[in-house]
């Protein structure tokens, strides 16, 4: 069973910066790919950032783009989110998610099989 635990959430002054963690454990193959996606009040649960787990590219959704980046140290199953820039609107629960298998496909939640259970970010002055 793998389990994801993220950190690295807070409060931050628009502009400013945050450095999301996710580490998995209980992982007895490499995931496949691990993702990132947010879910503000009120509102669907959306896709942040994606890597494949041994194998490039990186994928972002377009109002992170340029702003976030995602990065992975394979050898203690950690995925990483570098967030600059940050925006009122980045305001949200975010969640790392794992999947185990291969696919094509990054950009929905149902494109993976393992959740974290979330950590706050607001972005506000």
């Amino acid at each position: 069973q793998v389990q994801l635990v993220e950190s690295g959430g807070g409060l931050v002054r628009p502009g400013g910066s945050l450095r999301l963690a996710c580490s998995a454990s209980g992982v007895t193959i490499s995931p496949y790919a691990m993702g990132w996606f947010r879910q503000a009040p009120g509102k669907e649960r959306e896709f942040v950032a994606a890597t494949g787990w041994s194998i490039g590219p990186t994928y972002y959704a377009d109002s992170v783009k340029e702003r976030f980046t995602i990065s992975r140290t394979n050898a203690v199953h950690t995925v990483y989110l570098q967030m600059n820039s940050l925006k009122p609107e980045d305001t949200a629960v975010y969640y790392c998610a794992a999947r185990t298998y291969s696919s094509s496909s990054y950009v929905y939640t149902t494109d993976y099989d393992y959740w974290g259970q979330g950590t706050q970010v607001t972005v506000s002055s």
